[in-house]
């Protein structure tokens, strides 16, 4: 259990480590300049040499580019809660990938042990608990309820297995309704700065004279088309994670699903009854053969 509570801070850790690498790949391009766009300095000049202003440098062949933060402040206050839930969406990803790695769901060493082990009949009661208790999977927490009606009939078992296989499915989706809500709030973030930015455009034309004038309307169409850039670029991937981690969720109850069954049959009085008509008959087959 302390190990399932780790999990959420590595992955806050790990969404802050690129959220600082981000920011410090693009501070230096808002905030620095580079010597060949420092204008020259007049004191360095031969003292003969008239002093000539510095011009900037067009170059015609390449598109002006914005940084990061550019088109952040550019986009408006509504890109700060877009730019929240691009970091909620980074740190739940992280931790949903780690959390629902088939090893950790369903080792694949302790199963195969356990149930050769029980058909073996190397196991009883309670040992059987005692070796699910030790380990900290959720395969092992439906084995367990399972174990807890042993020798009861078929169907006793499989309703506590499915039971526990109810709780289990609750704690694998644990946190997919937040990766679901980002999906759906960031998009209509970024309708409502569309909607801010049209307002802002239609006040520029009521309050000014900007018809005929597109620099005037600028501010007000980037900031509508930033916001709702910005919102559908976290909206699609984290649609995309929340069906991946759904589909990955259902394969590992149908795989658990399965597993549970393969212990009703060991365990069940119906399979231990049937098992002891099987077992008495191959003796007296092995008998009437000797006997001939």
């Amino acid at each position: 259990m302390k190990s399932n509570s780790l999990l959420p801070r590595t992955a806050l850790g790990l969404a802050v480590v690129c959220l600082l690498l981000v920011v410090s790949a693009v501070a230096p391009a808002l905030y620095g300049q580079t010597g060949a766009d420092s204008p020259p300095d007049p004191a360095a000049a031969p003292a003969g040499s008239p002093v000539r202003l510095s011009e900037p440098v067009v170059d015609e062949g390449r598109i002006p580019m914005k940084n990061l933060l550019q088109v952040l402040r550019d986009g408006g206050p509504l890109m700060i809660p877009i730019g929240i839930c691009s970091v909620l969406l980074l740190v739940f990803v992280f931790e949903r990938a780690i959390s629902l790695r088939r090893g950790r769901v369903i080792p694949r060493p302790f199963v195969k042990r356990f149930l050769q082990q029980l058909r073996d009949g190397q196991l009883g009661p309670e040992s059987a608990l005692e070796l699910c208790d030790t380990n900290p999977s959720p395969v092992a927490g439906v084995f367990a309820a399972a174990i807890r009606k042993w020798g009861r009939p078929a169907v006793e078992v499989e309703q506590a297995i499915i039971d526990a296989g109810e709780r289990v499915t609750n704690e694998l989706r644990k946190y997919l309704r937040v990766i679901n809500g980002i999906s759906s709030i960031s998009p209509l973030l970024g309708l409502l700065g569309t909607v801010f930015g049209m307002i802002q455009t239609f006040n520029t034309i009521a309050v000014g004279d900007a018809m005929g004038r597109p620099e005037m309307l600028a501010g007000g169409i980037g900031q509508a088309l930033l916001t709702t850039a910005g919102g559908l670029c976290v909206a699609i991937p984290a649609l995309i994670a929340y069906l991946y981690f759904v589909g990955r969720v259902d394969r590992l109850i149908m795989d658990i699903d399965g597993l549970g069954q393969q212990i009703v049959d060991v365990i069940a009085a119906d399979g231990q009854l049937l098992r002891g008509h099987e077992t008495e008959r191959t003796a007296g087959e092995k008998k009437s053969r000797r006997a001939a």
